[in-house]
């Protein structure tokens, strides 16, 4: 089976952020001096933003288009979590890039009452999840390639039935070179069917040995290689109870216990646990659970205890837990730590800082710890994003740019008095206060991302005012474009 995603990218983050479902949105990427579209949505494509094009030719089809940047990798990313899912209706899926899954279903589709009703079930669960899916079955991975991207009927090939499935259909669903593609049209093969009439030795001579070798994978002369989808070792743990437990006490020792044959498996292994759920299954049949979070891996049982105690009295007994299932759902690959004779600075490094900020996080919460890195970016809201982790290294230096210490989410209008063209303010109103300025810095342009969004530039000032409070100020636009708006955006310390 193989089952083609067509807005793969787009569907994947419209199920991260619900409100672009009803509105037209690309993802762009820049290629050489100009922005493409590298995936559109299902909208945007209906009102003639495709895939390829520019964004500035996007805009002129499409007036509210949104346009956000491409994150690379993310295909593969979403085809892995697909993948995973497929594997309980066959333990061999393969992923296919940029936008495909291959499943080898032998032996399975009976279990699902035929081929019709498990290409249904399948189909029909990933398009409930939000994904414009579409399959097709067939003898070989690449016939069912070919039909599921191409035809546009009959999406389930009778057995030795590849030729006619795929004799109607392009030259491209043989995926061949495109310099080859190039040649076939030039010549007049419109279909695949044209091909196949020909001697091997004469397609060998004009277009070699690929295009023999794609044909004989399509009707299964040759059989074709795929990397299969390795699923994730679980790291869970078990511990049934002969007598029910009740107390704090026992349910800490069970803890422990889980935590001994995880921690030991785990440093074996060379993995830190980053995040951990404790399913505790009572007599009553209801489960209770608690989770845990580390800054930065860890396989140390003293540390992870600490964290566990404080979320035990979070854990209702009730008549008794039966069962104790303790698994490590997130976990990463961890240095080992060489002793040392004498201390030295290690800064985010430090395990001792790690520990302390996992015990900080477990009596706020871990949203309340955040870091940040400096991102590429020139706006200055957008100039800065969270570090996935305590380790992650910054792609960038840090702007060299003065900036103030608190940035507001979104600047704040205010009235302000100036003399133009370049002077800075005099004067500032805020909330209804009035702010007197004394010292004044600038401006510094900073101009807006066009490929982002459209606007004005701003020109940036650092003030103080007669009570000694330093604050971050721009003008929005050209001082004598009639409609130039002043804003505060920041404090400075």
């Amino acid at each position: 089976m193989a089952i083609w995603f067509r807005h793969l990218l787009t569907d994947g983050l419209a199920r991260r952020r619900p409100e672009l479902k009803s509105m037209p949105f690309v993802l762009a990427s820049p290629v050489k001096n100009k922005i493409i579209i590298s995936a559109s949505s299902k909208i945007a494509e209906s009102e003639g933003a495709f895939a390829g094009m520019a964004v500035a030719d996007a805009r002129a089809a499409v007036a509210e288009l949104i346009v956000i940047d491409e994150i690379p990798g993310q295909a593969f990313k979403l085809l892995r979590l697909l993948g995973l899912g497929c594997i309980r209706y066959t333990p061999i899926v393969f992923i296919d890039l940029p936008d495909k899954l291959i499943l080898d279903i032998s032996g399975c589709a009976h279990l699902w009452g035929g081929e019709r009703e498990y290409l249904k079930e399948i189909v029909f669960k990933l398009r409930a999840a939000g994904f414009d899916a579409r399959a097709a079955i067939a003898d070989t991975p690449s016939a069912a390639w070919a039909v599921v991207r191409y035809a546009q009927k009959k999406p389930i090939i009778s057995i030795g039935g590849q030729v006619a499935a795929i004799a109607a259909l392009p030259p491209a669903a043989l995926r061949l070179e495109p310099e080859v593609l190039d040649r076939l049209q030039k010549l007049g093969f419109r279909n695949i069917g044209l091909l196949l009439e020909l001697p091997g030795s004469v397609l060998r001579r004009r277009f070699g040995q690929g295009l023999l070798l794609r044909i004989d994978q399509a009707l299964g002369r040759v059989e074709e290689y795929w990397e299969p989808l390795t699923p994730p070792v679980p790291y869970a743990e078990r511990l049934p109870c002969l007598e029910p437990i009740r107390t704090a006490a026992g349910i800490e020792i069970a803890i422990e216990k889980l935590l001994s044959a995880l921690c030991l498996r785990l440093q074996a292994e060379g993995m830190g646990l980053r995040k951990a759920f404790l399913k505790c299954h009572r007599i009553d049949g209801r489960k209770v659970q608690v989770a845990i979070s580390t800054t930065k891996g860890s396989h140390s049982i003293s540390h992870l205890m600490r964290l566990f105690r404080l979320q035990i009295s979070k854990i209702e007994p009730a008549l008794g837990i039966e069962l104790f299932i303790l698994e490590a759902t997130r976990v990463e690959p961890i240095e080992a730590m060489q002793e040392q004779l004498w201390a030295e600075t290690k800064g985010l490094a430090d395990t001792a800082l790690a520990e302390l900020l996992d015990r900080i996080a477990g009596k706020v919460g871990p949203q309340a710890i955040q870091r940040f890195l400096p991102a590429e970016r020139y706006w200055p809201e957008r100039s800065v994003k969270l570090a996935a982790s305590l380790t992650e290294e910054p792609g960038i230096a840090w702007p060299y740019a003065l900036r103030p210490i608190r940035l507001l989410r979104v600047p704040e209008p205010v009235e302000v008095m100036a003399l133009v063209p370049d002077h800075p303010p005099k004067l500032f109103i805020h909330k209804g206060k009035r702010h007197t300025i004394t010292k004044a810095d600038g401006p510094e342009r900073i101009g807006r991302e066009w490929w982002q969004d459209s606007g004005e530039h701003r020109d940036y000032y650092m003030v103080e005012d007669s009570d000694g409070q330093r604050y971050w100020l721009f003008r929005s636009g050209h001082y004598d474009g009639g409609d130039a708006r002043w804003y505060l955006h920041g404090y400075f310390a």
